[in-house]
């Protein structure tokens, strides 16, 4: 890929995170549409070929881009359509959350926390509910109340619970 074409796949990319509301997913027609018909840096089967590799891969649903743009360029590739991808609504989640914090005492900041907060108690019960079916072994059981009650009751960082779970279960504690 020259810098005649990275340059103009970059902009497009980073236009194209600001659509992307649900995940990169939902542009990935126009993606191929770039990629494929205007650009030619991939054919349909790569197109595709590497949106179900990303898709069978464990990892957050974005990594498909970096699967298309390694495809198209290499390594180079990879990190100029994820940067692209990824950067403007990075930055707009962390300016609304330092917006958030520094007029954290508004009402609308409070409501908003408020009436956001029911939602996210119950996805989180939810996620440990359907990880707790998968393997209700009474390790895992018990991990996931540990976990739930110490996030509840406790000051604790949610990061360091999630880190020790992770650990004991790379050890194969559960």
């Amino acid at each position: 890929m020259t810098l005649a074409q990275a340059l103009p796949l970059f902009g497009h990319f980073l236009l194209l995170s600001m659509l992307a509301i649900g995940g990169a997913i939902v542009v990935a027609p126009e993606m191929h549409r770039l990629m494929v018909g205007q650009m030619h840096l991939l054919t349909d089967a790569q197109f595709t070929s590497s949106i179900a590799i990303a898709q069978a891969s464990p990892g957050p649903n974005v990594l498909f881009v970096a699967v298309l743009g390694y495809q198209a360029a290499g390594l180079p590739g990879a990190a100029l359509t994820l940067a692209g991808i990824m950067l403007p609504s990075t930055m707009i989640a962390v300016a609304a959350a330092r917006w958030a914090d520094v007029h954290r005492d508004r009402l609308a900041i409070r409501a908003f926390k408020a009436g956001t907060a029911p939602i996210t108690i119950s996805l989180l019960a939810a996620t440990g509910w359907i990880l707790t079916a998968e393997h209700p072994t009474a390790p895992v059981i018990a991990l996931t109340a540990a976990a739930a009650l110490l996030a509840w009751r406790t000051r604790i960082n949610v990061l360091w619970l999630i880190g020790i779970g992770g650990l004991l279960g790379a050890v194969g504690a559960v």
